[in-house]
């Protein structure tokens, strides 16, 4: 199946631009300037067929990573050898799933910039960025920090059902309870399940993406 990029004569794609934008007017132009924080930059990429869906990647375990084992959204950390954040999240995505996004995707805007709520994660910045690909997309599992890439159905998101928490325990015998999401056997909470929630919420729970 042809990878070509979505049109944004979709209703769905060209409603989700215009609340971008939108939201853009009123985001910093240059955050990256006025932050002394790591910066990084994750894709929130949209598979445009009948149904939408979004891409998710499963973290492969590993020492050190504070995000060990988690699902999450393709990116990374920025390289000093990246002109902007954009291009990390590009760079970032073809790294780990294979998508060339410059080739086969509609960048559609970008959400608010996210910080962790815990002092237990590093000082980082997180700057998500919104883009549309056709449904002849394929995405894999490129890089050995990735053990899983899957395509998750919007609708399973969105459902209240999904809805969940997760109880988190730490290496120092405590534990904290968080919201998430829940599909099938997998669990999205942290950073990753504010990014979408606040995608979600964007465009009231998914009236318009549905």
């Amino acid at each position: 199946m042809e990878s070509h990029k979505p049109s944004l004569e979709d209703p769905r794609l060209s409603t989700l631009r215009e609340e971008l934008l939108s939201l853009e007017e009123r985001l910093d132009p240059f955050p990256e300037e006025r932050d002394d924080r790591i910066h990084a930059a994750v894709s929130v990429i949209l598979r445009v067929g009948e149904k939408l869906e979004i891409l998710l990647i499963k973290r492969a375990e590993a020492e050190g990573d504070p995000w060990s084992g988690q699902m999450a959204l393709p990116g990374g950390r920025r390289d000093p050898t990246d002109p902007t954040l954009l291009h990390t999240a590009l760079r970032e995505t073809a790294e780990e799933t294979g998508l060339i996004l410059e080739g086969i995707g509609v960048h559609l805007g970008r959400l608010e910039p996210v910080i962790p709520a815990t002092t237990r994660l590093p000082p980082i910045t997180i700057f998500p960025y919104v883009f549309g690909v056709g449904e002849g997309a394929r995405a894999e599992a490129s890089s050995r920090e990735v053990d899983e890439v899957l395509w998750v159905p919007l609708v399973a998101l969105l459902d209240r059902q999904a809805t969940s928490t997760v109880e988190i325990h730490y290496g120092d015998n405590s534990s904290r309870v968080f919201p998430c999401l829940r599909v099938d056997d997998r669990v999205v909470w942290g950073l990753t399940y504010r990014i979408l929630t606040g995608f979600f919420e964007l465009f009231q729970a998914g009236q318009t993406l549905g």
